[in-house]
């Protein structure tokens, strides 16, 4: 996936693949046949570490300690299992479109939402547990050329991703009401 992420998916090869990891072309063949293979394969770790998100956060009580735990092990699933396929997507995304790997990670994406945000699943509070989601994701895929370890860039980016919950909370639903006289930014393009 490294390969990948440096030089595309269309530019890379198996004969590449297969150099980078110090196998013969011969192994890495009997492994994968093709560069979808290879994908596949990673999306379906991630997959299966969500799946398994998934279950926990279902057998387990809502709340607060509910929701900080799902972003801890979202933050770790993706930062170990899923950093590389973060990347991937990423850095080629018509490729993992046009292979087909997206509807899924964005299905299971937002049912871990939905998970966090229960019993009232507010739209408010389901678009600040994505945007806590999106934190860590992105971070995997937008801070690797600092200076940081991973393990500084993953309780960074789940620290990130706690505060925007933690601010979202410290809201009741009428402070979230436009103030009066309040006027969103304007957007360019926009009237």
């Amino acid at each position: 996936m490294e390969l990948f992420s440096e030089q595309g998916y269309e530019k890379t090869s198996l004969p590449q693949i297969a150099e980078r990891l110090g196998v013969t072309k011969a192994a890495l063949y009997y492994h994968f046949r093709t560069k979808e293979d290879i994908v596949a394969s990673l999306s379906d770790d991630v997959r299966r570490g969500i799946d398994e998100l998934i279950a926990w956060a279902e057998a387990t009580p809502p709340g607060h300690a509910r929701t900080a735990e799902i972003l801890d092990r979202y933050g770790a699933l993706l930062h170990d299992t899923g950093r590389e396929m973060v990347r991937f997507m990423h850095e080629n995304q018509p490729a993992f479109r046009e292979l087909g790997f997206g509807a899924g990670l964005r299905c299971q994406f937002r049912v871990i939402a939905d998970l966090m945000t229960e019993p009232e699943r507010a739209p408010m509070d389901v678009f600040h547990a994505r945007q806590a989601l999106l934190a860590i994701g992105w971070s995997t895929a937008m801070m690797g050329d600092l200076p940081l370890s991973d393990d500084e860039c993953f309780r960074a980016a789940v620290a990130v991703a706690q505060d925007i919950l933690r601010r979202n909370r410290s809201h009741d639903s009428h402070d979230r009401a436009p103030a009066q006289g309040w006027r969103p930014p304007h957007r360019p393009g926009k009237q």
